[in-house]
């Protein structure tokens, strides 16, 4: 898909709608028309007709954003209007209320303008007749050309795709993404962005590779809450590429739009066409665990996210202890089991305030709302947040506070309440162990050292480079010494980045207690104290037994 395409999707942000009626799929209707566009778009609309005049439109495509821009604007200029009116409407009425679009897209507003067309001829047709289902009604073809500039769901061969319905491309990119678990909330302010963003940043921070999809589309916080605000995505042959922040990748509609300040009106079926764009045209790669932000409720983000995602493993569901907020929680669980979606807890945020002077927890609104209906559901009970200025002060930096507050108690809560979610990869994770010498005698180990002008570096996340020294245990001797340049120092990268590299061993002057325990996590061994010296010597004396360690001058 060209990026030029997702660039003007910001255009939709003009469809000036004045009806307040937000139509999704109809169940009945009385006008219907598919037609496939000389660039292999297609575009579909359905009618519901009342006396002449047209009392609801909705339509899809799989085309680009000035498709989906072109087709709610027929919509909205349709609706309300009698039948002999609407097959007035061209292409220029749609452009002209659109305020345009670039000269290479205008054909859009074209396809939207004789699909509109042919629905109501379908109807004019056979005015009595009420359609029950959605199955297409053949229309000609417009033409047979092919414009690889606007198509966004089409074979190999640059055609689209026959069978608007047709997930194969979705089906393999969800095949890469070992868990998918979506953000809830009832009630919107309630913190859920904050709550997703910090979620993903933990997985990526226990080793995991995680994407974060921000999926609501009326207000993207997440680049926000990253300090994402101005990166733009680009696509090449594998699809369009996620930003990248250590191992976590992160698509947002906010990376799409030109201004910060558009307002993107969208009707449903847009939002849903945006979504399955998301998870089928970004080129996610393997991960581990896919988190994905919805706006509040239970509407048309989150429904699509349930229907595209067919086997969710499972919804975080985000409260405050306001009984207008709890409530509304209710109606989440309700909804996640409407659609078989596991519920794998509630988490109950904004629960006291957390003096930034003394640490002390003073109750401001009631709690115990979202533990009390965790009970009353029989839905798990994840963990309460306390209200901490320094939750604040890392959103609206830009910094994900479990990493940049690691050490605060309210870090730690968030680090529990990822439990249940890091639980569902636990079966294929490697077993906690740290190996000494008596339990892998019989192997080669690699022993990884941080250098600084060539010897060991006092701070392990803070190296230049990396010496990974191979020595035989049972000889104590050195077989061979590799040095590599060290990554950027990002969450989480560290341990698989060696972990990749076939490390056993780390010999450290200083390193956090978070960090030894991911390496931990991957089974590898984690020495904290040695002194500066080269890392022959440091390899000679560790396997003599006789390397002398001090404090973790790092430890934090």
């Amino acid at each position: 898909m060209d990026c030029q395409n997702h660039q003007n999707l910001s255009l939709t942000a003009k469809d000036h709608a004045q009806n307040p009626r937000n139509y999704g799929p109809l169940d009945s209707f009385h006008g219907h028309a598919r037609i496939t566009g000389p660039c292999g778009d297609t575009m579909e609309f359905w009618l519901v007709v009342h006396d002449g005049k047209i009392d609801a439109a909705t339509f899809i495509t799989d085309g680009c954003g000035p498709s989906l821009a072109s087709g709610s604007m027929a919509t909205t200029l349709a609706y309300g209007r009698q039948i002999e009116d609407v097959l007035t409407l061209g292409q220029q009425d749609i452009l002209k209320a659109l305020e345009g679009l670039p000269k290479e897209f205008e054909h859009c507003a074209l396809l939207a303008a004789d699909t509109l067309h042919a629905a109501c001829a379908d109807y004019q047709s056979h005015p009595q007749q009420v359609y029950s289902d959605f199955e297409p009604v053949s229309h000609p073809s417009h033409g047979s050309g092919q414009d690889s500039k606007c198509a966004t769901t089409r074979g190999q061969n640059g055609s689209a795709s026959n069978d608007p319905h047709d997930h194969r491309k979705l089906r393999s990119r969800l095949s890469h993404i070992r868990h998918s678990v979506v953000v809830l909330s009832g009630k919107g302010g309630v913190g859920k962005s904050t709550v997703a963003v910090n979620l993903a940043a933990a997985l990526a921070l226990s080793g995991k590779r995680v994407g974060l999809l921000d999926v609501d589309i009326h207000g993207p916080s997440i680049p926000t809450l990253l300090g994402l605000e101005g990166e733009r995505i680009h696509s090449d042959d594998e699809g369009i590429q996620p930003v990248e922040v250590g191992l976590l990748k992160v698509m947002s509609l906010g990376f799409l739009l030109q201004n910060p300040d558009d307002a993107v009106i969208w009707r449903g079926p847009m939002k849903m066409g945006m979504i399955q764009q998301f998870l089928e045209e970004v080129a996610w790669g393997d991960l581990d665990f896919l988190i994905i932000d919805s706006p509040p409720g239970t509407g048309d983000e989150p429904l699509s996210v349930c229907q595209l995602i067919e086997k969710l493993d499972g919804a975080v569901i985000v409260t405050t202890p306001q009984k207008v907020a709890a409530v509304d929680v209710r109606k989440s669980i309700t909804f996640c089991r409407q659609l078989h979606v596991p519920v794998l807890g509630v988490v109950e945020n904004m629960c006291g305030f957390v003096c930034p002077k003394c640490g002390h927890r003073t109750q401001i609104l009631p709690s115990g709302a979202g533990s009390q209906i965790a009970k009353d559901m029989n839905v798990p009970y994840l963990g309460s947040i306390p209200m901490d200025p320094s939750i604040a002060e890392a959103c609206d930096g830009g910094r994900v506070f479990i990493h940049h507050y690691s050490s605060s108690p309210t870090a730690g809560i968030l680090r529990d309440i990822i439990g249940p979610i890091l639980a569902l990869d636990q079966t294929d994770l490697p077993k906690p162990s740290i190996e000494t010498l008596e339990t892998i005698k019989e192997k080669t180990m690699r022993i990884a050292i941080p250098l600084a002008d060539g010897k060991l570096a006092m701070h392990f996340g803070h190296c230049e480079r990396f010496a990974l020294v191979d020595a035989d245990p049972s000889s104590k001797t050195i077989l061979k010494r590799e040095d590599l340049q060290a990554p950027p120092h990002e969450p989480g990268l560290l341990p698989t980045w060696l972990g990749e590299r076939g490390a056993t061993v780390i010999i450290a002057g200083g390193m956090g207690q978070r960090a030894q325990a991911l390496f931990e996590q991957r089974g590898i061994q984690v020495v904290v104290g040695a002194s500066s010296d080269t890392p022959e010597n440091l390899v000679h004396a560790f396997l003599a037994k006789t390397l002398q360690t001090g404090a973790n001058i790092c430890d934090h």
